[in-house]
């Protein structure tokens, strides 16, 4: 039967994986975020200036006349449209936990691996602090789209987060 210590390093390294995936799911839809913001501002300016563009605003033709109304009604409506969905919020916040969870990360590995030499008072002292910090990033509820986390796992998985030294054996002399 394990003893409490080896089952506390266990459910150190279980959120330390736990965060590992919630913070590269949050990075990634950070980066979806910022372009997404980008391209809210980029699109109305360029539609607006196409549909104010003097060379097809008097142009008589029936087609360039309904573009440049399409240009002006998805110009003006996008700003309206990302600010009712509140993507800025979503920016902030995603920008704040995915920080947390990458700090999180490494703190339950540190605690899986050296606090857990300690005394298990010890051990147990230094990873409370951590499960309630990570129990209140989690009450946030900040949930990306499924497809995001399925990114993630990829990314993951494909060996972009692994290191080097984890590969090579420590010279402890």
């Amino acid at each position: 039967m394990a003893t409490k210590a080896v089952e506390l390093a266990q459910e150190c390294k279980r959120r330390s994986e736990s965060c590992l995936y919630t913070s590269t799911t949050l990075y990634i839809y950070l980066r979806c975020l910022r372009w997404l913001k980008i391209v809210s501002i980029v699109v109305p300016l360029v539609l607006g200036a196409l549909a104010s563009w003097k060379l097809l605003t008097t142009a008589n033709l029936g087609e360039i006349k309904i573009f440049t109304a399409v240009c002006a009604f998805i110009a003006g409506l996008t700003p309206s449209i990302y600010s009712a969905l509140k993507f800025d919020d979503h920016l902030e916040e995603c920008k704040h936990l995915a920080g947390e969870f990458k700090n999180l990360q490494d703190l339950f590995r540190q605690a899986a691996r050296v606090s857990s030499k300690k005394s298990f008072p010890e051990f147990e002292a230094d990873t409370k602090p951590l499960i309630e910090r990570m129990d209140t990033a989690r009450s946030a509820s900040l949930t990306p789209p499924e497809w995001l986390f399925r990114r993630a796992q990829k990314k993951i998985k494909s060996g972009d987060y692994d290191f080097d030294i984890d590969e090579k054996e420590i010279d402890r002399t």
